[in-house]
């Protein structure tokens, strides 16, 4: 289907107003109101093609036939996702100013989405990434930072907002809020607790003398997931590691190793903040060749009997 579908104004005039709202009322900025007006005009040339001129003709029907055309496009099924959230919250707004009776496109089902595995670091990258030896403060600081997001497995959000309050040194835990305003006690590992004190000795030259935060940029305050981010991926080029370095592959590797090390599916749900197992399961299925030769190391039925 080509952009060159002529609407009739039945289906744009209630969009103008849908933008409007989302502009003005939700307060949503131009770039996510241009990419609902890029779904919404894609879905409202689909009904024209289909012989549809008002909203209120859509049937959840209708719906379907609007998914299977995406599909025939050769949309992905993330994209399709997005075209069918753009539709069920213009459709609400229509509901609640009463000019559809319900929304017809809730009851319709995106295609299924292949959830990737999360990627890992092994043991000899994650000692590579974090020989970090500088006495430039920022350099501590983010030396320290990887440490206790690979030691604790901590979110890229619980980092950033960790306070100096929240540190155990001695002891060697943290406590950190997770998600739903969650809080867990988490231990980290003699490296992160050498090189947070390292970060705590010179944190009084970068730190602002009233700022809480744990991590701070070189302006004093906070520092931002963005910083991470940024400066995370740095390290892994400076470091010559092979793929890409983020926060979240740091977490993904301490629960493969945890895993791997101990097997405790339950003890490695509570480490990383996980309500359900089902969360927790995914990292059973990143490392299946190292289980399979375990498997066959460790049974005694798994041995090949030579010829």
């Amino acid at each position: 289907m080509t952009n060159e579908v002529a609407l009739p104004s039945s289906l744009t005039d209630p969009l103008i107003d849908f933008y409007q709202f989302l502009r003005v009322e939700k307060g949503y900025s131009r770039y996510t109101e241009q990419s609902y007006q890029q779904q919404l005009t894609r879905i409202a040339q689909q009904m024209v093609k289909l012989g549809l001129s008002r909203w209120q003709q859509l049937d959840s029907g209708w719906v379907r036939q609007i998914v299977a055309a995406a599909k025939r496009e050769g949309l992905k099924p993330g994209s399709i996702a997005l075209r069918l959230s753009a539709l069920r919250s213009f459709l609400d707004y229509q509901v609640r100013r009463k000019k559809v009776e319900a929304n017809v496109a809730k009851g319709v089902a995106a295609p299924r989405l292949d959830k990737p595995l999360p990627k890992n670091l092994d043991v000899d990258e994650i000692n590579q990434l974090l020989d970090v030896d500088s006495d430039d403060p920022l350099a501590v600081r983010d030396r320290a930072m990887m440490e206790l997001m690979y030691s604790a497995g901590l979110r890229l959000a619980e980092l950033v907002g960790l306070n100096v309050k929240d540190i155990q040194l001695t002891r060697g835990d943290l406590r950190v809020m997770g998600k739903g305003s969650k809080e867990r006690q988490v231990p980290f590992g003699g490296q992160a607790k050498i090189w947070l004190g390292e970060w705590l000795k010179v944190r009084g030259s970068v730190a602002d003398s009233d700022e809480p935060a744990l991590f701070v940029s070189r302006l004093g305050q906070r520092i931002s997931h963005r910083n991470v981010q940024k400066r995370m991926a740095e390290w892994g080029q400076k470091q010559a590691v092979s793929s890409h370095i983020n926060p979240h592959k740091l977490r993904h590797s301490f629960a493969t190793h945890m895993l791997e090390s101990s097997g405790n599916l339950r003890a490695v749900q509570e480490l990383l903040g996980h309500a359900n197992l089902s969360t927790t399961q995914i990292y059973t299925h990143l490392d299946f060749q190292h289980l399979a030769k375990v498997y066959d190391q460790a049974h005694p039925r798994a041995r090949r009997q030579r010829s």
